[in-house]
């Protein structure tokens, strides 16, 4: 659901923000601080509920991500390192999940409600990063489940491994080159 709701906003923001900001000197474009200069600026393409709107769907993601994200991280953590874990179990069977889960949404909430916290910066270089490790976490996850020990019969079969490596090697390819034009920013011109 985050996922289609990211893609409509990028989509609304290409349509708005940078067919009005290309042909324009930079002292004239449209400049994005924060949410808000986002859904004023979406105002031509969704008209007077363009904020309500935007406000709508980063509510529907936040609310996703702050109570999704957590809890995923807590189950791998306790995945590994072999403690109770899942929401089907009592708190007095998992202290360490719930501890896990309660501590992260308390750590997410906190950086959020520090005055004056560059958030639009926090999203964006927490998705930079993620998109960095993301091909260092899929080759792991390959390794582990072409493991034979370890899954059994349940390894990839050749078809799919294909095309787990060629995902692995396109996802890799992509983020060395945004990278690249990052650290090189002629490279995108």
């Amino acid at each position: 659901m985050t996922d289609i709701i990211a893609f409509f906003i990028i989509v609304a923001c290409a349509a708005t923000i940078y067919v009005h900001n290309v042909h324009l000197p930079a002292s004239a474009q449209i400049q994005v601080n924060d949410v808000t200069d986002v859904a004023v600026a979406l105002k031509p393409l969704a008209g007077r509920f363009a904020a309500l709107l935007f406000s709508i769907g980063l509510l529907n993601a936040a609310l996703f991500t702050a109570s999704i994200l957590p809890l995923s991280t807590a189950y791998y953590v306790c995945e590994a390192f072999g403690f109770e874990r899942g929401v089907d179990r009592r708190f007095g069977d998992a202290k360490i999940f719930y501890g896990l889960y309660f501590a992260f949404i308390i750590v997410g909430a906190g950086v959020v409600i520090v005055p004056n916290a560059p958030l639009l910066a926090i999203i964006f270089y927490s998705q930079v990063l993620n998109g960095v490790l993301l091909p260092v976490v899929l080759v792991l996850m390959l390794l582990l489940i072409n493991n034979k020990r370890l899954m059994g019969r349940w390894t990839n079969s050749v078809t799919f491994n294909v095309i787990a490596w060629a995902t692995v090697v396109i996802v890799s390819v992509l983020t060395l080159v945004s990278t690249l034009q990052i650290i090189f920013p002629a490279i995108g011109s």
